[in-house]
């Protein structure tokens, strides 16, 4: 009996230890940190995509981009920079390109990039454990000591700068429809060399594989998501949580689809290009859903900047007016669709304002990550947004920058524009008094509302007055600034 008894206890213990490694199995499964996609494409405009109005009126429908939208949240008023780098180094740091020297694209000669005194979201998450891989544009340094690798990135594949330098190669060539420029002219490799196609590994020397030419450029959106995909593999394998940062070389100009997609529309290269685009997230989705990690990956698709401007590639703002390089909403919004499979719901729309710096805070926040304490941090989490536990966006507004200088204010469905420039190419005007419309009442932006609604004024200069005290007490760092950078000592406003 005594011994039955005790068996019986034990066994009891037994069954309360198994219940108990169970729940605690079961809680630290619900902690788990999620992977990370961002898919970046680059200067896709608002008016491409079919769910943002675009697809077969661009020329080819967009099928599992649109799928997508409608597996998650879809935003209407997500927010970028004017310009490639400033948007880049924005979601890499959650600051404003403003404060960190980045506020536009380098010219040839200049010093670039992110100083490494910068925290990247590669650094917060590398932290926490996470697997950091990059693969295509950079555009935040090309010298050595800032690529990817140096940055919080465990491997890279990619450019430094940008994609229009592959039309330096070809400035010679006769067959095509432009005029050769001539090398005695024009480029030639001993006075600029060309931009490197580099892969690169956290603590190794970068290799440089490739020169970045008209060939290459047709490659790399599909070397781009296959060294993706692998990097994932390797990681689900490996059981470690993963941030995949594919940053798309489409819809940049040249503006030139795969050789797998080049007539396939039969529409022209860049509705081949809008097709490949749509083809290579497909692929992506698929490869995380083979892996079976789709569940447990937060994927967010966005586009850097409003459409091109440069001919003959130019895209498409939709109903919005301007290009990027202005503060014209055809700049400013963006696609951007996020998936996060019984954590965001399905089938959200909505028209509240995001930007891209809440990207750095929010994705941190979702990987366990501390925010930086000793900078500004311009982003905010949007999570609750996103997961729908709030029907507001936790921002109202921000300041909208060309370069460095101000040229307009977003506050709600209102935008005071304190510069004029439509285009890329126009003269920036300056406006004797700013120009005030209602974005709901007037998506082109041509109707003056100000003086119907000088009270808008006060929530407009509330966000200039804000970033300016903030300038004061955290001095902006000057473009091309050398390492090694560290801020003043106790700044004073």
């Amino acid at each position: 009996m005594v011994n039955m008894h005790g068996r019986s206890l034990r066994g009891a213990v037994f069954w309360m230890a198994l219940a108990l490694a169970l729940l605690l199995r079961g809680e630290a499964l619900a902690a788990a940190k999620p992977n990370i996609v961002f898919m970046l494409v680059d200067n896709l405009g608002y008016g491409e995509l079919g769910v943002y109005g675009g697809g077969v009126l661009r020329g080819a429908p967009t099928p599992r981009i649109d799928t997508l939208a409608g597996q998650g949240l879809r935003l209407l008023n997500f927010n970028v920079e004017a310009q490639c780098t400033p948007s880049r180094s924005a979601l890499m740091t959650g600051r404003l390109a403003i404060r960190s020297g980045t506020y536009a694209v380098p010219l040839g000669g200049q010093p670039d990039g992110l100083t490494l005194w910068e925290e990247t979201i590669a650094e917060l998450l590398s932290r926490q454990g996470y697997a950091t891989g990059m693969w295509g544009k950079w555009h935040l340094g090309s010298g050595l000591d800032r690529l990817p690798t140096n940055q919080g990135f465990d491997e890279w594949f990619g450019i430094p700068r940008t994609y229009d330098e592959a039309l330096w190669t070809g400035q010679n060539e006769s067959k095509g429809l432009w005029p050769a420029v001539g090398d005695a002219q024009g480029w030639n490799p001993k006075a600029d060399p060309p931009q490197p196609i580099y892969e690169a590994r956290k603590g190794e020397q970068p290799k440089v594989l490739r020169t970045l030419d008209l060939e290459q450029r047709r490659l790399m959106e599909g070397e781009i998501t296959r060294r993706g995909i692998d990097f994932m593999t390797r990681q689900v394998k490996a059981g470690r949580p993963f941030f995949a940062y594919l940053s798309f070389s489409l819809m940049h100009f040249p503006t030139l689809p795969g050789p797998e997609f080049a007539g396939k529309t039969g529409n022209g290269d860049w509705a081949d290009c809008l097709a490949e685009m749509d083809h290579r997230v497909g692929q992506v989705l698929d490869a995380l859903k083979r892996l079976g990690v789709e569940d447990d990956t937060l994927v967010i698709f966005a586009s850097d900047n409003g459409p091109e401007a440069i001919h003959p590639w130019e895209g498409s703002a939709g109903p919005w007016r301007g290009t990027y390089f202005t503060a014209m909403e055809g700049s400013l919004r963006a696609p951007f669709i996020v998936r996060w499979p019984k954590k965001i719901p399905a089938g959200r729309v909505s028209n509240e304002i995001v930007h891209i710096v809440d990207c750095f805070t929010t994705m941190a926040r979702a990987g366990g990550a501390e925010i930086p304490k000793d900078r500004p941090i311009d982003g905010v989490d949007q999570m609750a947004f996103f997961q729908g536990r709030q029907e507001r966006s936790s921002r109202e507004g921000f300041p909208a920058f060309v370069a460095n200088r101000l040229t307009a204010v977003k506050w709600r469905n209102w935008k005071g524009h304190v510069l004029w420039q439509e285009k890329m190419f126009d003269t920036p005007q300056a406006l004797p008094i700013p120009k005030l419309v209602n974005l709901l009442a007037d998506p082109r932006e041509e109707r003056d509302v100000g003086p119907h609604n000088s009270w808008v004024a006060e929530h407009l200069m509330k966000i200039t007055d804000d970033l300016l005290k903030s300038f004061k007490e955290y001095p902006p760092i000057p473009m091309g600034t050398p390492e090694p950078y560290q801020p003043p000592v106790n700044p004073r406003p």
